[in-house]
C-alpha cells in the first residue's frame, strides 16, 4: 500500500516528450539514438520485472518450506529428548532390578547355607524336636515355603531385568533412528537457507539492474528532450491510438514515483497502476492514453472508484503527468 504523488503537469516537459515521439514518428529511431537505448532499456525492466516477480514467488515458496523443516526438527529434537529421558530412566530401573537380584540371591544363598552348611537348621533336629508329625511336617513346609519364595522372587527379577534390557534396546534403536532423521532434516534446513540465499541474492541483483536501468531511462529522456527542443523541424506526435477492442472506462489518474513493493507483492515499475479493486480487479490489462499499456498491481488508500496512479520510474515524470481525466480500455 502506498500514498499517491498528487502532482501538477509541466508542459515544458510535455513538449520536450511530444518533441521525442514526433522525431520517433518522423525520421524513425535509429539503433543508437536516445529512445532507441531507452525502449531497449524498458523492454530489459519488462523481462526483469517478470524475473523479480518469479523469484518473489520462488522465495515465498523457500520461506514456507524453510518453517516446515523448522517445525519438523523442533518436533524431532523434543522426541529425542523424551526418549532420552526414558532411556534413561530404563537405566535407572535396571541398575535397581540389579541390586534387589543381587540382593535376593545373597538371601537364598544365605539360607542355604545355614540349612546345609552350618547346620543351623537341621531337617532331622526339625523331625525328633516335633511333639508332633503335623508340627514336625509345618517346620519343614515352612523352611521349604522359604526356599520356593526366594527362588520365585529371582525368576521374578531375571523376567524383569530381561524386559527392561529389550525395553532399553528399543530405546537406543529409536533413538539412533531419530539422530538420523534430525541430521537429514539439518541437512535439508541448511540446504535450503543456501538457496534462499541465493536466491535473495539473485532478486537483489535484479532489482538493481531494474533501477540503473530506471536512472538511463530517465537520462536518455531528459537528452531527446534537449534534443527536440534544439530541433525546429519538429511537429507534435500522434499518441497511438487505443486498442480496438475492451472496455472503456473515464477515470482520473494521478503519477506517482514512489518505490518498493506493491499491494500485489510484486517490485514497483514502469506499467505498475494502482486501482481500487472494487471497480478494476487487480491483473486486469488497460491501456491508458499518454501513459501506454499498465495492468492493474497495487493499491493505495487514496485510491477510491473511478480513479488510477499510474507509476513512473521518477518524481520529474510523475509531476509532468500530473493529475487528468483520462478514458482507459481495458483487455
Amino acid at each position: 500500500m502506498r500514498a499517491s504523488c498528487h502532482l501538477r503537469p509541466a508542459r515544458a516537459a510535455l513538449a520536450g516528450l511530444a518533441a521525442l515521439v514526433a522525431l520517433l514518428a518522423t525520421g524513425g529511431a535509429r539503433a543508437d539514438d536516445p529512445a532507441g537505448r531507452a525502449d531497449r532499456l524498458r523492454a530489459e525492466n519488462a523481462g526483469l520485472a517478470t524475473k523479480s516477480e518469479q523469484a518473489l514467488l520462488r522465495l515465498y515458496s523457500l520461506d514456507t518450506r524453510l518453517r516446515q523443516a523448522e517445525r519438523r526438527i523442533a518436533a524431532l529434537e523434543a522426541r529425542s529428548a523424551e526418549l532420552e529421558r526414558a532411556q534413561a530412566a530404563a537405566e535407572d530401573q535396571l541398575e535397581i532390578a540389579r541390586a534387589n537380584m543381587a540382593t535376593a540371591q545373597g538371601r537364598l544363598g544365605q539360607r542355604l547355607r545355614q540349612l546345609y552348611v552350618e547346620g543351623d537348621v537341621d531337617p532331622l533336629a526339625v523331625l525328633l524336636g516335633a511333639e508332633s508329625l503335623d508340627e514336625a511336617l509345618s517346620a519343614l513346609d515352612g523352611l521349604n515355603r522359604l526356599a520356593d519364595q526366594d527362588t520365585q522372587i529371582i525368576d521374578q527379577l531375571r523376567r524383569a531385568q530381561a524386559e527392561l534390557r529389550a525395553a532399553f534396546a528399543r530405546l537406543a534403536e529409536r533413538r539412533a533412528e531419530l539422530r538420523t532423521a534430525l541430521a537429514d532434516a539439518q541437512a535439508a534446513r541448511a540446504s535450503l537457507a543456501r538457496t534462499r540465499e541465493q536466491q535473495t541474492a539473485y532478486l537483489a541483483s535484479l532489482r538493481r539492474q531494474q533501477d540503473l536501468n530506471r536512472s538511463q531511462i530517465s537520462n536518455l529522456a531528459q537528452e531527446a528532450a534537449q534534443s527536440g527542443q534544439r530541433s525546429e523541424e519538429l511537429t507534435p506526435a500522434i499518441p497511438p491510438p487505443p486498442p480496438p477492442h475492451g472496455k472503456r472506462m473515464t477515470v482520473s489518474s494521478t503519477g506517482y514515483c514512489l518505490r518498493g513493493t506493491t499491494a500485489t507483492g510484486v517490485p514497483v515499475a514502469w506499467g505498475v497502476v494502482a486501482v481500487d479493486p472494487a471497480v478494476i480487479p487487480l491483473g486486469t490489462r488497460m491501456f491508458v492514453p499518454g501513459y501506454g499499456e499498465g495492468v492493474a498491481a497495487d493499491t493505495g488508500s487514496a485510491v477510491r472508484g473511478a480513479m488510477i496512479d499510474v507509476w513512473f520510474p521518477s518524481c520529474a515524470e510523475a509531476l509532468e503527468w500530473g493529475r487528468r481525466t483520462v478514458t482507459i480500455t481495458l483487455h
